[in-house]
Formats: C-alpha cells, structure tokens, sequence
C-alpha cells in the first residue's frame, strides 16, 4: 500500500464527492433559520450567530488542519473531520438552549468543515495534478462542490417539509457518514519519503509567506468572499420573507440556482485561470458581484428578479477559490499548500463570520438587512482593487549547496 498512487482521476472524482457532501450539506442551512428560531423563540442574531461562529472555527482551525494534513496526509484529518461533522449535526437537532446550538453547528462543524473540505482535498490535487493542469483540476474540485449545493437545496428543503426540521438533521448526519469511504480512497502514499527532499520548514514556509506583499494582497481580498457569500447564504431567505415573498419555495429555488449556477462558474474560473492572469479574474469577479447586488437592490424586487440575481450570483460564487489556491501554488509551490491556503482562507472565514454575524445583528437593531447590503458592495469594489497588483511568478528562493 505504501507504494500505491492516487491517480488525477481517482482524486477528483473521490475528492470531488467530498466535498459535494460537506458543502452541500451546510448551504442549505439558511433553510434551518426560520424554522429553528421560530420553534425555540430565538431571535435571527442567536441563529445567525451560530453560523458565524461555525466560519470564524472553520477559518481558525483550517491552518493546522492543512498543516497537518501536508505533514501526514490528508487521510487522517478528513477522518477526524467527519467523525466532528456528524457529532455537529447531532447536537443541533438536541440542542434546547442557543448555546448548545452554537457548540454543534458552530464549534463542531465549523472544525469539520477544516478536515472535508477545499484546503485539504486542494493540497492531495496540487500534489498529484502537474503544473500545467493544477487550476483545471482545482476547478473541477470546486464545481463539485458547487453541485452539492444544488443538489443539497432541494433535498434538505423536502426534508424539512415532509418530517421537521429536527429530524432532517438526523437524516443529514447519516448522509454526512457517506464521506467515510470517500476519505479512504484519498489517502497519499509515503508521505514520509516526499517530507525526504523538503528545502523548507512549516516556521520558514509562514515566514517567507506573510512577508510577500502578493500573499498580503490575497488574503485581504478574501475576507471580502467569504463576507459576501455567506451573508447572502444565510440571510437571504429571510430577507425575502421580510419583502412579501415569504414562499419556502422561493428561497429554495434561488439558493439551489446558487449552486448550479456555481458548477458552471467554477470551472470557468478554473479552465480560464490555466490561461489567463488569475489576478485580472480575480478582479472581474469581485466587481461583477458588487455591480449584480447593487441592481438586485434598485430594481423592483420580484420571483423572476431574484432568481436571476442567484443564477448570477452563482456563477460568481466560488469560482475565486480555484483562482486564490492556484495563486497560491503558483508562488509557493504545493509542499505546504494546504496549509498556506488554509491561512488565507482563514481571512475568508472572518468575513464570513461578520457577513453571518452583522446580518443578524443589525436587522435585530434596525428591522432592516440594508446597511450590510450596501457593505457588501463597497467590500467587492475594495476587493477588486486590491487583486490587480498580484504578481503570479515564483518566489526566488536560494538553492541548495551540493554535498
């Protein structure tokens, strides 16, 4: 076994249903908002404080998950993170109090989604995909992903129709047990020999990172994704019920169009990112985004409206994830991708946390989600001045002396 190589294909598909899971799974929790906050009386901040923290966890965690899983392989990590995965769904369907709620979809699921998700599966891709076909297949990772989104939607929405909402999340838990298998299949073969020819230590890789100004630069456009994704993820279906279309369906459709949108989205982003500067994409996209929610805002808000704002949205959703992680490999080299891109991410996942968070808080002070709109909006315009002066080559690193 310790001889047996993963192959591009075997990674992919393998890969690419984890992540469907993971992913899939936690977009439809926006769907759980309602719901839960009307059957405890919780206010939307107790809710979407939960989500918050699950991010900022996720985000914070998601380093030393890469880290360990560059120095081990990624087998061991996406195992512990499943196992955290279904405890957190469990602990949310028994939760009574807000606090308890916020342990399971914050604390624990934001720690499993470190261990099932991009940075993990991304550093097995860049370790096995050559150069040449690295943004590709870290394209294809992410619009797998994005499928589990559209998939997911409809599925979780059913669910919660047919049997509640507590229930749903039991029958998510045992969906989530489906990543098992998926993670035995994704185990790197003698990892120990490929640490043997290592020029850098994990102290020297965080080092030589935080001092270059292109992995400064990424990083601050990041936090802008994650702000802007995840207050729309989780806010949006209320917001449409504060504007009189309060159908479930609704919600449902847009978000499920999210997804499908962000299959198609993705893997542009991936296939075009192999061709063309990823900064410039980079920058297309954080703008495009800020210039859909500014017309989604002024025109007349309606079914058709919104579910062409989603499908915009989604096309634009995920497709920076591809984009920032070849970014990363392209200057850094993939000896510690996982971990590099799991730093970055983890400037995501704090936008993430006040995009969740500062939604909740402000319509609970102010019975309106516009101020957090408007931020959204300047944030994608910062973001996409901030990606232009990346530079895409190599860091010039001493070579070694022969013996």
């Amino acid at each position: 076994m310790q001889n047996r190589q993963l192959s591009l294909g075997t990674v992919l598909v393998c890969g690419g249903l984890l992540v469907t899971l993971s992913m899939g799974i936690r977009h439809g929790f926006g769907l759980f908002n309602l719901p839960i906050t009307q059957t405890h009386g919780w206010s939307r901040e107790t809710f979407a404080f939960a989500l918050a923290l699950q991010n900022l966890m996720w985000g914070a965690s998601q380093p030393f998950a890469g880290a360990l899983a560059d120095r081990f392989g990624a087998l061991r990590v996406m195992l512990v993170g499943v196992a955290l995965y279904v405890a957190g769904l469990l602990v949310m369907a028994l939760s009574t109090s807000g606090t308890a709620f916020a342990s399971g979809a914050g604390v624990l699921i934001g720690l499993a989604q470190s261990g099932t998700t991009y940075s993990v599966v991304y550093g097995v891709i860049g370790r096995v995909a050559s150069a040449e076909k690295r943004v590709w297949a870290m394209g294809i990772a992410a619009a797998a992903g994005s499928f589990g989104q559209f998939l997911m939607i409809p599925v979780e929405q059913t669910l919660i129709s047919t049997i509640g909402w507590q229930h749903a999340l039991f029958v998510l838990a045992a969906l989530a047990c489906l990543m098992l298998p998926l993670a035995f299949t994704l185990r790197e073969p003698d990892m120990a020999g490929a640490r043997s020819g290592a020029q850098q230590t994990i102290g020297q890789a965080i080092r030589e990172a935080f001092g270059n100004r292109n992995y400064q630069l990424l990083t601050l456009g990041y936090f802008v994704c994650g702000f802007q994704v995840v207050f729309i993820g989780v806010h949006l279906a209320p917001y449409l019920k504060d504007r009189g279309l309060g159908d479930p369906k609704i919600a449902t459709v847009a978000l499920a169009l999210i997804g499908l949108f962000n299959v198609f989205g993705t893997y542009g982003a991936g296939s075009l990112g192999q061709r063309m500067p990823k900064r410039y994409l980079l920058a297309f996209i954080y703008l495009t985004r800020s210039l859909v929610i500014s017309a989604y805002l002024l025109l007349p808000l309606s079914v058709a409206s919104t579910w062409v704002f989603a499908a915009l949205m989604g096309a634009l959703w995920l497709s920076t994830v591809p984009l920032t992680n070849g970014i990363i490999a392209q200057v850094f080299g993939v000896q510690y991708l996982s971990m590099l891109s799991g730093v970055v991410f983890f400037s995501h996942q704090i936008g993430s946390f006040l995009g969740a968070w500062l939604g909740g808080y402000l319509y609970d002070r102010t019975g309106s989600y516009d101020t957090v709109w408007m931020l959204a909006i300047g944030l994608g315009v910062l973001a996409a001045l901030v990606n232009l002066p990346i530079r895409e080559h190599a860091v010039a690193r001493p070579q070694p002396v022969a013996a």
